[in-house]
């Protein structure tokens, strides 16, 4: 199924920066539980994903590039999986994870310690082997702390045999600019939030929750506040509120009711 895309498709990391910058927030691959834009949807202009696609290869390498150059922060940071997120906008999801990073503890807290005693990236397996821990509950505990914005991708090891292993930093060594003045939790939510329903095209408070991992009470609040500045709209389809962009942007804007995803999560 086409997304509308058309001239947008990327071809190049220069150009896959670029439609990050302007989307904001981006999961790698397409999936149906979440309504952000992929990076596979930007390049091929469809979400049916091929495994054996050369696409799919690119966009791995991206995934990977992209960090290693600072043109996105790529890691666990939204959603549950594999995001993208824009320089201008790493501050915002660095502060909505502000409390979890201040109760960290155990293995996460060791693992963030090694991290940053080493003062470089390192690999999952560096990290492991400097705490100690096995690889299920070392690769567990990496992955939660890339959820609370501790740790983030930070390009490749390509030495040694076989694939090349991620690369972990501690963002905020590896982000540091960008965290130098910190949004409130209330701004941080509505920038984000407004990118979610720029680059999705219509989004109930139950996807934006989803999305963003917040509380669906908090979700609708700040779509509200948005919709009460101008910044969004609101419309009522089959009994379910959605939010939209202020400014409809034509065959680029997505929207899940309309078909090109699943149909919005419904609030009970």
């Amino acid at each position: 199924m086409d997304v509308g895309y058309g001239a947008m498709r990327l071809r190049t990391r220069e150009q896959a920066a670029a439609w990050i910058d302007e989307v904001g927030v981006a999961l790698l691959y397409p999936n149906g539980d979440f309504v952000l834009p992929s990076l596979w949807e930007a390049m091929t202009g469809h979400q049916d994903m091929d495994w054996e696609a050369p696409e799919t290869w690119k966009v791995w390498a991206w995934k990977d590039e992209l960090p290693a150059r600072r043109l996105a922060c790529v890691g666990l940071h939204v959603a549950r999986t594999s995001s993208l997120v824009s320089p201008a906008l790493v501050g915002a999801v660095f502060a909505l994870t502000a409390d979890a990073r201040a109760a960290l503890e155990g293995l996460e807290l060791e693992l963030a310690e090694a991290a940053h005693e080493i003062g470089r990236p390192a690999t999952r397996r560096e990290l492991r082997l400097l705490v100690g821990a096995d690889k299920r509950l070392g690769d567990r505990a990496i992955n939660a702390l890339q959820r609370k914005l501790v740790l983030t991708n930070a390009g490749v090891d390509t030495e040694g045999s076989g694939w090349g292993a991620t690369l972990h930093d501690l963002l905020e060594r590896r982000w540091k600019p960008k965290l130098r003045r910190l949004p409130s939790r209330e701004d941080a939510l509505a920038a984000l939030a407004t990118a979610v329903v720029r680059g999705a095209g219509e989004v109930s408070a139950a996807d934006l929750s989803a999305a963003l991992r917040v509380r669906r009470r908090e979700a609708t609040e700040t779509l509200e506040r948005l919709e009460s500045q101008g910044a969004v709209g609101a419309i009522s389809r089959d009994d379910l509120r959605l939010w939209t962009a202020a400014s409809p942007r034509g065959s680029r804007a997505r929207s899940r009711a309309a078909g090109s995803r699943s149909s919005p999560r419904r609030s009970p």
